[in-house]
């Protein structure tokens, strides 16, 4: 269970985070790249912070994860900058891959017929193993 500095932590940090990475793929030339942040978890000796990201397309998902940890004393120097009438230390970043979106949209087809699994046996081994 979060206490309310948490939850005002994790939202601080969510919004400029979104802005720190929007700026950071507009100016690195990445055209057509939508990354958002759609969870962030601190602990509670706010030493670290989760970062749940969303990104679209979701097949550079994983390069761009690599990219992200790679800066992230940068882009944690950048939030600092940003919070430091907010907070007195900054948390380190760990970040990770949101599928949550992708996950529901596997449901949402299965459920319109689209790849249904009693029709197509074959689909269902392919779940299994993901």
């Amino acid at each position: 269970m979060e206490s309310n500095r948490q939850k005002k932590i994790g939202s601080v940090l969510q919004r400029d985070l979104v802005d720190v990475l929007q700026s950071a793929a507009t100016q690195g030339g990445m055209q057509g790249i939508l990354i958002s942040v759609s969870k962030v978890n601190v602990t509670v000796d706010l030493s670290i912070a989760k970062v749940y990201l969303s990104i679209f397309p979701n097949n550079k998902a994983k390069e761009l994860l690599e990219g992200i940890r790679s800066n992230t004393p940068l882009i944690r120097h950048e939030l600092a900058q940003r919070t430091k009438h907010q907070l007195r230390r900054m948390p380190n970043l760990e970040f990770f891959v949101d599928d949550s979106l992708e996950y529901i949209d596997q449901i949402e087809r299965s459920l319109k017929g689209i790849d249904n699994p009693i029709n197509d046996p074959e689909l269902l081994g392919k779940r299994k193993k993901s």
